[in-house]
């Protein structure tokens, strides 16, 4: 039996607290994109059989956790790698998802992810492959989740404190510049290390005051502007925490193409997507071809190549069957 996994990108907007000062650390704020998608096929298998790379990696480690045999693993569709729109998270989701299904397992998503390394920071990419939607998570107690990243498998997933559909007339403007690919690996611990160790609790509190008055709000009540200027100061927040890590309030020069979106009026509010480089701007429907626009317009003044494309949101987990 083959089994298909889906399963769509995701924004993240930024984490609500990085100092040490409070008593959780991180606490993501994100929401589920109907694309780019990662599409991939499992079946069952007497070995590990895969073309991609990172899918291999992913499937060797699902047959040790799932404790079966091996996995035959086809990747038809990929999300841009480490580009701000959680591919590894949801690649490696979709590959234990689908040979725990190829077997006849359930795959029990939030017990194992940590297992893959997942979830130790930010509980966005697993709750959006999960459920979908804009998600806040609850981050880790500072206590246990020191500025060392634990052994992989060793902390539980960040509870979900808040789930909200994203409105269906509700668009988001990607622009994909070609970039070199943004921070991850033994590179993003160490800068998360370096941040978590100097970062101003003053700066959390804020975020945290417009996360509850504005975003949550917002999203509940289908008010886009408010959402969308709420999210970006979040990411400009987040921002000032990493702007010795990567050179400024934004990667350079993604401050440009944040700048030349947020300035057209068929965009709320635009930041930068995690690491980056994909820049996020909030429209609707009305404004998707202006929003398009003013993205191909930002790529031109920044003076780099890429790629624009509008998405909706995603209100549901992966599709497995």
């Amino acid at each position: 039996m083959t089994v298909r996994v889906t399963t769509g990108g995701r924004l993240h907007f930024g984490f609500q607290n990085l100092s040490l000062a409070h008593e959780r650390l991180y606490g993501s704020l994100g929401l589920a994109l109907s694309e780019p998608r990662a599409v991939v096929e499992c079946a069952c298998a007497d070995a590990i059989r895969a073309q991609h790379p990172d899918a291999e990696r992913y499937a060797r480690r699902a047959v040790e956790i799932l404790d079966v045999p091996g996995a035959h693993v086809t990747v038809n569709e990929v999300l841009p790698r480490h580009a701000g729109l959680g591919s590894g998270t949801q690649l490696s989701l979709a590959v234990l998802a689908g040979i725990a299904r190829a077997y006849g397992r359930e795959p029990r998503i939030e017990d194992r992810a940590p297992l893959l390394g997942r979830g130790g920071r930010s509980g966005v990419g697993i709750a959006t492959f999960r459920e979908g939607g804009f998600v806040c998570d609850g981050g880790h107690p500072a206590t246990r989740f020191t500025a060392e990243r634990p052994r992989d498998g060793t902390w539980e997933v960040p509870p979900i404190v808040a789930r909200h559909p994203i409105p269906e007339e509700w668009r988001f403007v990607l622009v994909i510049p070609d970039l070199e690919p943004g921070r991850s690996g033994t590179e993003e611990d160490a800068d998360m290390r370096a941040v978590v160790e100097r970062a101003s609790p003053a700066v959390a509190d804020e975020i945290t005051a417009i996360g509850s008055r504005q975003v949550l709000p917002a999203i509940v009540e289908e008010d886009l502007a408010t959402f969308g200027a709420g999210v970006a100061e979040i990411g400009r927040l987040n921002g000032a925490w990493y702007a010795d890590a990567q050179g400024g309030v934004y990667r350079p020069p993604i401050g440009t193409v944040v700048r030349e979106l947020e300035a057209d009026r068929a965009v709320v509010g635009a930041g930068q997507s995690s690491w980056g480089p994909v820049v996020y701007g909030v429209t609707d429907r009305e404004g998707a071809a202006g929003a398009r626009e003013a993205g191909e317009r930002a790529l031109s003044r920044a003076d780099i190549g890429g790629n624009v494309r509008v998405v909706a949101g995603r209100n549901t987990g992966a599709r497995i069957d």
